[in-house]
């Protein structure tokens, strides 16, 4: 039986949803950002949020914010003598398509699971997660979420049973976020996909999904290289993003071994093998977005988060 707490704080990463040749099923938690989520035990048996920084306008009702929705269910299944009280800190943009709804539904769920006697288990705190999520985007999926609480690179094989494969990254991979200052919902990219797609597309798209996974195993920077690139879903969403064609070009042109819509964007993110590399494309991709008069632009440079939610 473990000491049990009255206080926790949790931190979870943001995430690269999709990594582009995985719709819904592949993620990538980064090291450079992420929400933290204040949990607080209280006498009364429900879930209030005290406060939310970072970030105006997210909801304070615990039936509509994406860090307590899955709380409340947690409460009724454990039938728990006592409640919660929430503080939010955002350090994601909001529909920034790094994962911010899944980083604080996660960042909850590990912060109020460390204030029970008896722990959770991580597919048990994912399903509590994942209905934070559905909150913000309307769906289920599992493509930031398992990478935000398991770490590292993800592919969700199956949500129901769940099933989550870690995926090896090299040491020397390098990820380039550029966040261009503005709010794309994930409903609304999501509404505008095309619900068939050609044959011919799936086989290819899948060819690279498969590709990209062999190229992390083998550690191989040209089958890497090769494989990064979504035929299905960007092509259905680069017109949200003014410029999104010379951004990635340019990307491309500077070295990068791949470059995407992370999630349902507006952020674009690139693939490099080495920090130097990363460098060039991150200047490159910059320049590329102050040309498409991007409002406000934000830039990072990462590595995986093999570590994942974690209490601070």
């Amino acid at each position: 039986m473990k000491k049990v707490t009255e206080q926790a704080i949790a931190f979870a990463p943001a995430t690269i949803g999709n990594v582009g040749v995985g719709f819904d099923v592949l993620g990538l938690a980064v090291d450079s950002i992420g929400d933290q989520v204040t949990v607080k035990k209280t006498e009364t048996g429900d879930i209030r949020i005290k406060k939310i920084t970072g970030i105006d306008n997210l909801p304070l009702d615990p039936l509509k914010n994406t860090a307590t929705v899955g709380l409340i269910q947690l409460c009724k299944d454990l039938n728990l003598p006592f409640g919660f009280e929430v503080e939010i800190k955002k350090g994601i943009p909001l529909g920034s398509g790094m994962g911010g709804s899944a980083s604080s539904a996660v960042a909850a769920i590990v912060a109020a699971n460390s204030l029970l006697s008896k722990s959770l288990t991580k597919s048990d705190m994912m399903k509590y997660a994942l209905m934070g999520e559905a909150i913000a985007t309307g769906s289920i999926h599992g493509d930031n979420v398992a990478p935000c609480l398991f770490g590292g690179l993800t592919l969700v094989q199956s949500l129901d049973p769940l099933h989550v494969i870690s995926i090896p990254i090299p040491k020397d991979l390098f990820f380039v976020l550029v966040h261009p200052g503005f709010r794309l919902d994930t409903k609304a990219a999501r509404e505008i996909l095309k619900p068939h797609i050609d044959l011919k597309d799936y086989v290819k798209q899948t060819a690279n999904l498969a590709g990209f996974i062999a190229g992390c195993f083998i550690k191989d920077f040209e089958v890497l290289k090769n494989s990064l690139s979504d035929i299905l879903i960007e092509p259905q969403r680069a017109h949200l993003i003014e410029g999104f064609q010379k951004i990635k070009g340019s990307a491309l042109d500077n070295g990068a071994l791949g470059c995407s819509i992370s999630g349902a964007g507006p952020t674009v993110f690139a693939v490099t093998k080495g920090k130097s590399t990363a460098n060039k494309v991150k200047n490159a991709m910059v320049v590329a977005f102050k040309n498409a008069k991007a409002p406000k632009i934000t830039s990072w440079i990462t590595q995986s988060s093999s570590k994942g939610a974690h209490i601070i």
